[in-house]
């Protein structure tokens, strides 16, 4: 069994190889790789991704990486294709085929076919003299000089390569379409992230109850409402301007205070001025003034008028946090 050094130091091996060929890959990159950016970018039609293998399944990965940056993409496995699945690919799609050797026997079979649809194909290969690469209409070179791998068998580096390139064609679109973080919001509504982005305060508040008294409410009255809307807070309101706030800290300083509470009012223990925010704010705005501030609560207002309580709990649900 080897040491733990001995471990490490292969794991410190497989890395600085990877990384040295990822280096080496912007020395590869032609016209070929702008040209294609270009070709799926004009295109009337879909990005359609195919491999074998481990070149499958980093083409998933990448179909997977331009849906959700915008560019509209599907995966097609190279040996489904040649039975039965060459349907996937439509006459207006991009046809980006990835192969280390670029010699496969379900590549060559696939290729004419490709070819005689009429479809551009990107082919990309760690040999552009391969029957891939020479077959293509452009060529993205994945070279690499060996695997990672102590038997330079194991696809590592070589897929690896196939992926930091997927990636490349994903960032360039991205970046030529303007897709910004609205769009990734729209793609990504479920997500932590998404969230961030589209997630408002008056989303949130409309999960919540309504806390409100007078200033003439009883505190004892003031702390029932408190309780009953299980926020920890009520807002003071006069007609519909806010006035204060009381909060359970409130409750607490007031009882170590007064040992007689009936003729308190709401008024009475207040805090006056109290931090509120926009309904129409991002929800993640609403954590950052809760952390700006050392507070779990605010209360939102829209035009002006109270709307309700977003409380640090609800944001945590939300993932925000």
């Amino acid at each position: 069994m080897k040491e733990s050094n001995a471990i490490l130091e292969l794991a410190r091996r497989t890395i600085a190889a990877e990384s040295q060929a990822i280096a080496h890959l912007s020395e590869l990159l032609t016209d070929d790789f702008a040209e294609a950016v270009h070709q799926i970018l004009q295109a009337k039609g879909r990005v359609v991704i195919t491999g074998v293998g481990k070149s499958a399944i980093i083409a998933s990965k990448v179909v997977a990486t331009l849906n959700s940056t915008g560019t509209p993409s599907i995966f097609m496995h190279a040996a489904d294709a040649i039975h039965g699945d060459l349907g996937t690919i439509q006459k207006h799609d991009v046809v980006i085929c990835i192969s280390k050797s670029g010699d496969t026997p379900e590549i060559k079979m696939l290729v004419p076919l490709i070819k005689k649809g009429g479809n551009t194909l990107i082919g990309m290969t760690g040999n552009p003299e391969s029957f891939l690469g020479l077959q293509s209409d452009y060529v993205l070179n994945s070279y690499v000089a060996e695997e990672a791998c102590p038997n330079n068998l194991a696809p590592t580096t070589s897929t690896t390569a196939q992926l930091v390139l997927g990636d490349a064609l994903a960032i360039c679109l991205l970046d030529l379409r303007g897709f910004g973080s609205s769009d990734f919001a729209r793609f990504h509504p479920g997500g932590t992230l998404g969230k961030r982005l589209y997630l408002r305060v008056s989303d949130v508040v409309a999960q919540n109850q309504v806390p409100q008294v007078s200033g003439d409410t009883p505190v004892k009255d003031a702390i029932v409402e408190i309780s009953k809307k299980m926020l920890g807070v009520t807002a003071v309101l006069e007609g519909e301007e806010i006035t204060g706030i009381i909060t359970d800290g409130d409750i607490r300083r007031m009882l170590n205070k007064h040992d007689n509470i009936s003729d308190l009012s709401a008024r009475d223990i207040m805090t006056s001025n109290p931090k509120t925010i926009d309904g129409e704010q991002l929800a993640v705005k609403a954590l950052e003034q809760m952390q700006e501030f050392g507070i779990s609560q605010l209360l939102a207002v829209a035009d002006g008028k109270y709307l309700g309580v977003v409380h640090l709990h609800n944001l945590i649900k939300e993932g925000i946090l």
